[in-house]
Parts: C-alpha cells; sequence; structure tokens
C-alpha cells in the first residue's frame, strides 16, 4: 500500500469515527435526558415522547448536516489524488488539514464558539480547494 494511499485511509478512518462520534454524543444527551422525540423509543424507555429535540442535540445534527456537505467532497477528492498520484508531500498535508479542520470545526460549534468555528470551516474548504486543484494538474 503507497503511504499517501496510508494517509487517505487514517484521515478516512478518522472522519469516520468524528461522524460516529456525533451521532453518541446525541444518544448521550438523549438517553441522560430521557427525552426522545420518537414515540417508539419514550416507550421503550418507559417515557413521555417529548415534543422537541434537546438544544445539545439540535446543535449536534447541525454540526451532522454540515459534515454531510463538506466530507463526501473530500473523500471523492482525495480518492482521485491517491488515483493520480499526486505529489504525496502536498497531498498529506491537505489531508491531514482537511481532517484536523473538520475535527476542529466539529468541537467549535458543539462548544458555540465564532469566530473560530468559522475559521475552521474556511481552512477545510481551502483544503479542499487544493485537492481539486491537484487533481486538475493530474488530469492535464
Amino acid at each position: 500500500m503507497s503511504e499517501l494511499l496510508q494517509v487517505y485511509a487514517l484521515c478516512v478512518l478518522l472522519l469516520c469515527l468524528k461522524m460516529f462520534a456525533i451521532s453518541c454524543y446525541q444518544g448521550g444527551f438523549r438517553l441522560r435526558a430521557r427525552a426522545f422525540t420518537n414515540r417508539e423509543d419514550a416507550a421503550f424507555f418507559n417515557c413521555a415522547a417529548q415534543a422537541e429535540e434537546l438544544p445539545q442535540v439540535v446543535r449536534a445534527g447541525k454540526a451532522w448536516a454540515n459534515d454531510l456537505e463538506n466530507i463526501p467532497l473530500f473523500f471523492v477528492m482525495g480518492g482521485l489524488c491517491v488515483v493520480l498520484g499526486t505529489p504525496s508531500g502536498v497531498t498529506a498535508g491537505l489531508f491531514g488539514g482537511f481532517t484536523l479542520a473538520r475535527v476542529a470545526h466539529t468541537l467549535l460549534y458543539l462548544g458555540g464558539w465564532q469566530p473560530w468555528r468559522t475559521l475552521a470551516y474556511a481552512a477545510g474548504t481551502v483544503c479542499l480547494f487544493g485537492l481539486g486543484g491537484l487533481v486538475a494538474g493530474g488530469l492535464v
């Protein structure tokens, strides 16, 4: 396995674990507060269904939705970089930069810390554009 593929696979794994952690975060708040909006979940835990989600669950859902707008692009662009054999050092740096930016974005989103959340988002976006540039360069 190439070194670049190893870095890409590690970043994909970390991003998947991060997204799974958001789900656990939501579930933890629901369980702790015994606050479920689905009737079948509330019935299973022998409590009444709630009309609205907890604020922490809503915020985590927004972080999750933001991931769904960005992380699939990384999966595609990163995979194309590996297949096209783009320069390893630069590509690995962008892989790591994107992954760190997305982890930071999630933590900052959950904490409600601005402008740091936006800066983390911007850093991830810059990495995606960098990967896009490498893909374009690899095609010519």
